[in-house]
């Protein structure tokens, strides 16, 4: 991997550029927004590790790359499962795994290992997290949240469904605002981590394992394959692991969230018609722009409309978990992280589908005899 050199990156000045940055905020801010408001980290910290590492993964790769939170374990430290010290220490462990792995140019070894339908799995048990997450946090003001199901229909049935949350989140944004008073911008300076404040147990490494499992399938597989598509350009999967590794070795340490790339972001990013680098270069100064204006306002944000955002992640992300080769494998890894964990879920899934592969090898061999 290299440094794109600005004669060899592709730069435009299109508005195509800006309608794709939005393309790529669709599930970030619902999920950062969540995660600051229920957790002690800064959003204003929040936001500056997305707008940092938005332009340099656009000067790096050359053409639109996603950068996005790190869904299974966003998704545990909003529902509980994991305090914010292991949500940190998870993100630690999984930038070191990645940096290693795609350093070493095992990826592209491993990736067959985690099949198609333990990647749904996880993907589909972690929509049901933020889903019971979301219908729970709705429920504790119900008119409020019902203004926010019909503002999110209004959405829908108006064509917008793709940003349905981002109305939604605008809602509620429009509400803090009004309740959080004057704002004083500030840029949010990042602040070392306490490394006492890191908690590296059990459910961390659990959590870590399942995010693994999605980000080897959505964030390092499945990206590459986009790129080479839409932007004809190359990015292996080692090549995503190693920067997705050092992203967060470098982010978290300094008030940054767990971030990686993902295929979401990146067609995002195309069906709103990016098509350069320069959408990276936008969407950064987005971030920071809100890094500077909105800290103030996230303590104020109402959480029956965060649990309405909250439900619409998880629908995006369950219908992702759904498209699925193998539905009861899927289903049982699901259900697994749901009532269990991600990192159980995760082992249940690749002896699943180590089993499932061997039987249909046999049946296969035995139809040929």
């Amino acid at each position: 991997m290299r440094f794109a050199g600005w004669t060899e990156s592709r730069f435009d000045v299109a508005w195509g550029e800006v309608t794709g940055a939005v393309g790529d905020t669709v599930t970030v801010l619902p999920i950062v927004v969540a995660v600051a408001a229920l957790t002690d980290l800064s959003l204003g910290r929040l936001l500056l590790g997305f707008a940092v590492f938005q332009v340099v993964w656009g000067l790096w790769y050359g053409h639109p790359m996603s950068v996005e939170p790190m869904k299974a374990l966003a998704a545990l430290v909003i529902a509980g499962g994991l305090s914010t010290g292991e949500y940190v220490a998870a993100g630690l462990l999984a930038g070191g795994t990645l940096l290693v792995v795609g350093r070493a140019g095992m990826l592209g070894r491993l990736a067959p290992y985690v099949g198609e339908p333990v990647v749904r799995g996880i993907q589909l048990g972690v929509a049901l997290i933020l889903l019971r997450t979301g219908v729970t946090t709705g429920l504790e003001t119900p008119s409020l949240a019902a203004l926010a199901v019909v503002v999110a229909l209004g959405a829908i049935v108006t064509g917008y469904r793709e940003v349905a949350a981002l109305a939604v989140l605008a809602l509620g944004a429009a509400v803090a605002l009004g309740a959080a008073g004057p704002i004083t911008p500030r840029l949010p300076a990042p602040t070392l981590l306490d490394p006492a404040t890191l908690s590296f147990s059990r459910d961390a490494a659990g959590a870590t394992l399942g995010q693994l499992a999605m980000t080897v399938g959505n964030a390092a597989v499945a990206t590459s394959l986009l790129v080479e598509e839409y932007f004809d350009a190359e990015a292996s999967p080692d090549d995503l692991s190693t920067s997705m590794g050092a992203m967060n070795l470098l982010a978290v340490p300094l008030g940054a969230m767990p971030m990686c790339h993902g295929s979401g972001g990146v067609a995002g990013k195309y069906a709103f018609g990016a098509r350069t680098a320069t959408s990276n270069l936008v969407l950064g100064g987005l971030y920071l722009l809100l890094a500077v204006v909105a800290v103030d306002a996230v303590a104020a944000f109402p959480m029956a409309v965060l649990g309405v955002v909250l439900v619409l992640v998880a629908v995006e992300l369950g219908c992702s978990g759904v498209d699925t080769p193998d539905p009861l494998l899927t289903g049982v890894v699901g259900i697994v992280a749901l009532l269990v964990n991600v990192g159980v879920a995760f082992g249940v899934g690749i002896v699943g589908y180590y089993v499932l592969a061997r039987v249909r090898e046999g049946d296969s061999e035995a139809e040929n005899d």
